[in-house]
């Protein structure tokens, strides 16, 4: 095994809804025409309908779970060992950070911001999200890339007021529709910019060895299309 072999680090693995989703046909003339800018490439919409998922009860009933904002960017993980930058993976793809010349250098960008801002360890595995310029459309319209390391945005960008509502999809549509105002860009002074989405934690469920995290995002809903692109047979129920 190559020392390149060995610093591999493992994809981040893909969450689960807390809802069940099902697959919906869509208008043919209307997904022509806004199909491409609501990134549905297929005339067919894939959303939640509100039945539980199997398995994750636990982001409806228990109290030790935690609503956090869901950043619209791409997955890096970071090797570091005793101070050095080893890997720098995007999912499967390991990016060099001596390729200064060419490739996507604006990783290495986000990456360096972090390190200046403090947010990268010293030793082991970080998982986290690079925004910026480059990244889905930059929607926190930010003027340089910045990598937000996963285990920050449980700290700072959680929901505080996410205990006080009951958790039901009809409460949970409203809020992504109407109120699910970004975490990160407010506190950049940009109350205008509605978060992509939110992930479910649950930290004592991983201490158990158990699932413990979900996502639910805003494109998950039919509310997301349904202005523009007419929806064949939908129903919150899925009948």
């Amino acid at each position: 095994m190559t020392e390149e072999q060995k610093n591999i680090l493992s994809d981040y693995p893909k969450l689960h809804c807390p809802f069940i989703r099902k697959e919906f046909d869509v208008n043919l003339e209307d997904w022509k025409k806004y199909g491409h800018s609501l990134q549905l490439r297929s005339p067919k919409a894939y959303l939640v309908i509100n039945q539980i998922n199997p398995d994750y009860e636990w982001v409806f009933e228990d109290k030790d779970t935690i609503a956090v904002e869901k950043l619209n960017g791409s997955n890096i993980k970071l090797l570091t060992k005793s101070g050095r930058l080893i890997t720098v993976q995007n999912r499967k793809n390991i990016i060099d950070p001596l390729q200064i010349t060419k490739g996507k250098t604006f990783i290495l960008e986000g990456v360096f911001q972090a390190i200046g801002k403090g947010y990268v360890n010293s030793n082991g595995e970080q998982a986290g999200e690079l925004i910026g310029p480059k990244v889905q459309g930059n929607p926190y319209k930010l003027n340089n890339h910045l990598w937000y390391p996963f285990s920050k945005t449980i700290e700072h960008l959680s929901y505080r007021s996410f205990h006080e509502h009951d958790r039901t999809f009809d409460n949970w549509s409203d809020w992504f529709k109407n109120w699910l105002v970004s975490r990160f860009s407010s506190k950049l002074g940009n109350r205008d910019i509605m978060a992509e989405g939110v992930v479910f934690y649950n930290l004592k469920r991983k201490s158990e060895g158990k699932i413990y995290r979900a996502k639910l995002r805003r494109d998950m809903f039919d509310w997301y299309y349904s202005d523009k692109i007419e929806i064949y047979n939908y129903s919150s129920k899925g009948v």
